[in-house]
Order: C-alpha cells, then structure tokens, then sequence
C-alpha cells in the first residue's frame, strides 16, 4: 500500500534534544556546567522519558513541559548543581528553541516536493512544540504538529497513533512513521505504520514483540524509503 502520509516523533528524532545543555555548556561562565554536561544531558532524556511511561501506566498524565522539568531537576541534582536556578532556567529557555538536525529542513522539504503529507506526533506539550518548531525553521513543510494533549495520554498508547488517521484519513499501512526511540518505533510497528528508527547512537534494537521495518542512522533517505514502498 503506497505512503500517503510521513509522520515524525519530535525530540530526538527531528530535534537535538542535547542541545540545550550542549549550547548552556559553551556560554561564559559555566565552566562547571561544562565539566559535565553530558551527563546532565543524558539523565534529563532518560528521566524525561522514564517519567512519561510512569505516568502513562498509572492513569496520572500531565503535560510534558512539567515531565520535562522533573526531569531536568533529578539530572541536575545527581550531578550536584540542583541549587543553580540560573542553570535552571536557562536550560529551559534553551529547550524551546532546540536545533533540528542538519538533514531535517532539506528532507522534509523532499518530502513535500515529493507530494507527501507531514506532520508530528510527539509528547510536547504543544507550545514547546510550536517553539521548536518555530526556532528550526520547518514550519512550512509540515501539514500538522500533533500532540498527545489531545488524548491526555503519553506514547505508546494506541490512541497516541490514532490521531494520525483521524487527522488524514490514512490507514495505517500508508503512514510511514519515524522515531529515535526505538520503543516508539517498535510499538508504531505493532500499530501498523511502516515504522522507521532513526537510530543515531547505534544502540541495539529493543526486545519488543514488533521490530522497526528500516534502521537508520539519520533522516537523509527517508524521502526515497517513502517513494519506494
């Protein structure tokens, strides 16, 4: 069945989320910032995420501005700087306006010169998302940005995927969908969707009952996967 429609997680996959704390890091002045950024970098996204399954499973949503926090707060402790609130705050400003990824704005504008629908599919909260989105550029090659607000639960709950047909009127055999995170990926494919992992770290595929259909290590082919199937 032919891709109608192309469909993107956001964090990580179309947005560097190491980039707020990548750029705080370079700015005068953070010198012990610097020293351990990474790490700070690493804890938020896995927190951030970890908070985001939690909440799904115990029926307690809310929305992923404040998960974000949380998880900015547990980094920034296990790395001894909770007290820095001017750390805090900056790195918060930073992650509305996160970088795309080189290969984003041309691929996607593939995309749409191909004649394909757009769109994202994330947890943001959808100001975040509209910053993000906003800051990169992309706007203009994106039929939708969609959020899980709409249905007051976080990926992968089915209902999550669900609003990609309801918003285009696709089955999901004609929806390619793309994540970083291969949970995401692999649980798109249980859904249905031609899923795609954007793979970037080279890590193992996840032991799930449902595997990604392609494995990349970043977004440039994806206009030329889309035509093909």
């Amino acid at each position: 069945m032919p891709i109608k429609a192309c469909v993107f997680d956001a964090y990580g996959t179309l947005f560097d989320v190491a980039a707020a704390a990548r750029e705080a890091a370079a700015e005068p002045g953070r010198e012990a910032f610097a020293a351990v950024w990474p790490k700070v970098a690493t804890d938020w996204r896995l927190k951030q995420l970890q908070y985001t399954w939690l909440r799904a499973v115990a029926g307690a949503h809310t929305d992923f501005w404040e998960v974000t926090q949380n998880g900015l707060d547990w980094a920034l402790e296990a790395s001894g700087l909770y007290g820095d609130a001017e750390l805090r705050e900056r790195l918060l400003a930073l992650y509305f306006e996160l970088s795309a990824y080189p290969e984003v704005p041309a691929m996607l504008a593939g995309l749409k010169h191909a004649g394909f629908a757009t769109a994202i599919l994330s947890n943001g909260e959808p100001k975040m998302l509209d910053g993000a989105v906003r800051s990169a550029g992309i706007g203009a090659d994106l039929d939708a940005v969609l959020s899980v607000e709409d249905v007051g639960v976080f990926k992968p709950h089915p209902s999550v995927y669900e609003m990609v047909g309801q918003r285009f009127g696709t089955a999901p055999a004609e929806v390619l969908f793309v994540s970083s995170n291969g949970w995401d990926a692999a649980h798109a494919a249980g859904f249905g969707f031609v899923s795609v992992w954007a793979n970037r770290a080279g890590e193992p595929v996840d032991r799930l009952p449902w595997r990604p259909a392609h494995i990349l290590d970043d977004l440039t082919t994806i206009p030329d996967i889309a035509k093909a199937i």
